[in-house]
């Protein structure tokens, strides 16, 4: 029987956060790596793999682009499909340098739809827990997966869904899915600490298999918790 991960809420999450980043750990850098790690295990073995980055604005953005730019020096064919017009500046400085497809961010919903159709893997970078208040997409991100998700539903071996975090567009703490459209996950790689509501229906039923993965955050965590 698989033990169930000891769970926080995104506020617990972020708090044990602050000081790691105040003192220059490099958080982002890890928790890519790790990313760029479960993605690679993925790919075909037998050919490079394409992998599609749906890119948000925030700090799950900049995961996706740094380990895209991983994926991509190592010849993986990476693609980045922005779903706002701000993306993490860092990360995609070096996905550009590492020689990512680079797609625009008002590209035509059936032309999105054809490049999920074409690749391996589809990453959910789109939103974080600092959306809890108002979990649902909005806007060009929701469009875009509302293009997207009939592909994965029409497609004999579609391609494979992974979560950068938590899917876009669930609850972090609660677990609602105030609107169906997410794109239903595969695999989240969630990082520091498993969130509650990858646990809670009906937000565990777009989680797939969960990965978490540890970025140093244990002691804070401990501190948090402790009321320390």
């Amino acid at each position: 029987m698989t033990a169930v991960p000891v769970a926080y809420t995104a506020a617990q999450v972020r708090a044990a956060e602050e000081p790691l980043l105040a003192a220059g750990v490099p958080l982002m850098q890890r928790a890519a790596a790790a990313l760029a790690r479960e993605l690679w295990l993925l790919l075909p073995p037998d050919r490079p793999g394409s992998v599609l980055l749906l890119v948000g604005p925030g700090n799950n953005g900049g995961d996706a682009l740094f380990a895209g730019a991983e994926l991509a020096v190592s010849g993986v064919h990476v693609t980045v499909l922005p779903t706002s017009d701000r993306m993490h500046e860092a990360g995609r400085d070096a996905a550009e340098k590492s020689g990512v497809r680079m797609l625009s961010a008002d590209i035509e919903t059936d032309a999105a739809a054809s490049v999920a159709r074409d690749c391996d893997v589809i990453v959910d970078g789109i939103l974080g827990t600092g959306t809890s208040d108002s979990p649902a997409l909005r806007g060009r991100a929701r469009e875009l997966v509302a293009a997207i998700q009939p592909v994965l539903a029409g497609k004999k071996k579609p391609p494979v869904v992974v979560a950068v975090d938590l899917p876009s567009g669930i609850h972090p703490d609660d677990g609602t899915v105030p609107d169906p459209t997410v794109l239903r996950a595969d695999l989240t790689v969630t990082f520091g600490a498993c969130k509650t509501g990858l646990l809670l229906r009906p937000a565990a039923d777009y989680v797939g298999r969960l990965v978490v993965v540890d970025i140093g955050l244990g002691p804070e965590l401990e501190r948090v918790v402790a009321g320390g």
